[in-house]
């Protein structure tokens, strides 16, 4: 059997804890049962620290080390991101999506050069034919109000890693380490 040191994280691939671990789920532990591991985690990840003590919560989470943060911040025990994102039309960059169009006689019917010039092409063989001819009398229809408008209403979308297959178990007893 192999010796786990106390505080340990591990990354398991089942849904459970296995002996002697806990997952890292943010749940409250009592210091009095487990006064070496509060030693080593004391209130960074919560708890009022004369009671009790919380765990690492690392579900829907991707751990990103110890040391200094992009900021100059310390990142220990902080956690960071969402699980849902709202992007609103602010955070958007300026643009506009441009339709050319020539009257001169085009070469192919399906153009690749962006942005796409649309014209009358010349067909083997001889003669023209056009992709876009002009509509028969009384064919006008109004473009379908969803192709033109805004879209999304300000609803969140999902913004999170792969998870199904990964927990974090933290170890409750193991050799504790030492500071050398």
């Amino acid at each position: 059997m192999a010796e786990y040191y106390l505080g340990q994280i591990m990354m398991t691939g089942f849904n459970f804890a296995q002996k002697n671990f806990a997952m890292c789920n943010g749940q409250l532990l009592p210091i009095a049962q487990n006064q070496a591991l509060f030693s080593l985690l004391g209130v960074i990840y919560g708890g009022n620290g004369t009671t009790n003590f919380q765990l690492p919560n690392l579900m829907g989470r991707a751990p990103v080390g110890q040391g200094r943060g992009p900021f100059g911040t310390n990142n220990i025990g902080q956690s960071g991101g969402v699980e849902n994102v709202t992007v609103l039309l602010n955070q958007l960059p300026q643009h506009t999506h441009m339709f050319a169009a020539n009257t001169a006689a085009g070469t192919t019917l399906t153009p690749s050069a962006a942005p796409g010039t649309y014209a009358t092409a010349t067909i083997s063989g001889g003669g023209t034919e056009s992709i876009y001819a002009p509509p028969a009398s009384g064919a006008l229809v109004p473009l379908l109000p969803a192709a033109i408008s805004s879209v999304g209403g300000t609803l969140p979308h999902a913004n999170m890693q792969p998870f199904e297959v990964i927990n974090f178990n933290i170890a409750l007893n193991g050799v504790y380490p030492s500071r050398n």
